[in-house]
């Protein structure tokens, strides 16, 4: 979200706010979009913190994951969407569009970062506890998440921090962590796949060999696969929202280009970023059934605003 040429924040405010979106109708367009999908943020993930609170299936340090990954869609609904569409219309106030970016970009950095290590970890997770089978719940323990997820906060923390002072240091941590992110995925996501043909290919010699009538396939295992495939939709979906950001941002970052179709683009970009966020909550709801169940349960106990 910097786009100074400068490698801190000590630059004139005046120039630093300036901006292409220089059109009342753009401001106010992508600023009512960044609120809508604020609330949506809000209200679609706020519902499954609660559902995974009664969510039986997940294994604890699982389900911590998830929490995790909620709450910090959650904030970039309550905190970073209505910052950036106060950024948009600060625009023409130097001093306040400044201050107000600085905030924008230390809160954008830590979420963003958070998101992305724990959807990471999620993809980690679900190999792990393939590799491990029944072993997985004494290895993998809710105090080791716990320990786990305070390091990610403390990290995206400190960086975010330290884009304050020195933009290209941090932004090198960013771009190592994004390296490492997209390593561990690919490597995950393939193993999980010959992993699960190799199980399938054993039970299946096992049925034929010993078992003439065929029993069904543990239901762990079809468990398993519906947690693999909304962790690798969560992936997909934070690729596809991430990706035109990543491409822009370094044009911005390095010639400091100031065109009205640039800026746009950019600021479109960073909306379809923030729609990951409203995303998440519908991704869960569509590839876990008991999530699904469980959210659909909470709506109807709401109270009908016409009663």
């Amino acid at each position: 979200m910097d786009v100074t040429e400068n490698s801190n924040h000590t630059a004139n405010p005046e120039s630093y706010c300036t901006t292409g979106l220089n059109k009342l109708y753009l401001k106010v367009t992508i600023s009512a979009l960044n609120v809508f999908l604020s609330v949506t943020v809000f209200l679609g993930n706020v519902l499954i913190i609660v559902a995974l609170q009664k969510m039986s299936s997940l294994h604890s340090p699982s389900k911590l994951l998830f929490f995790c990954l909620a709450s910090t869609d959650l904030c970039v609904g309550l905190i970073v969407e209505p910052l950036y569409a106060l950024f948009i219309m600060s625009s023409e106030h130097s001093q306040r569009c400044f201050y107000v970016d600085i905030l924008l970009t230390t809160m954008g950095i830590i979420f963003c970062e958070v998101s992305l290590l724990t959807v990471t970890s999620i993809s980690v997770d679900r190999l792990v506890a393939l590799l491990l089978g029944l072993r997985y719940r004494q290895v993998v323990t809710l105090k080791k998440l716990w320990v786990f997820v305070v390091v990610v906060w403390l990290f995206a923390t400190c960086n975010a921090v330290l884009s304050l002072y020195n933009t290209f240091i941090a932004a090198l941590n960013d771009y190592i962590a994004l390296i490492f992110c997209a390593a561990t995925t690919i490597f995950c996501y393939p193993k999980i796949y010959l992993t699960l043909r190799h199980h399938q290919a054993t039970v299946e010699d096992h049925v034929h060999q010993r078992e003439p009538n065929g029993r069904r396939i543990p239901l762990n295992i079809s468990r398993y696969r519906k947690t693999v495939s909304s962790a690798l939709w969560v992936v997909i979906t934070l690729v596809a929202c991430y990706f035109p950001c990543g491409i822009l941002a370094p044009l911005f970052l390095n010639t400091g280009t100031r065109m009205l179709s640039l800026d746009i683009a950019w600021s479109l970009s960073l909306t379809l970023l923030f729609l990951n966020s409203t995303l998440n909550p519908f991704l869960y709801c569509w590839k876990m059934r008991e999530m699904k169940r469980v959210v659909m349960d909470t709506i109807r106990q709401l109270p009908s605003p016409w009663n």
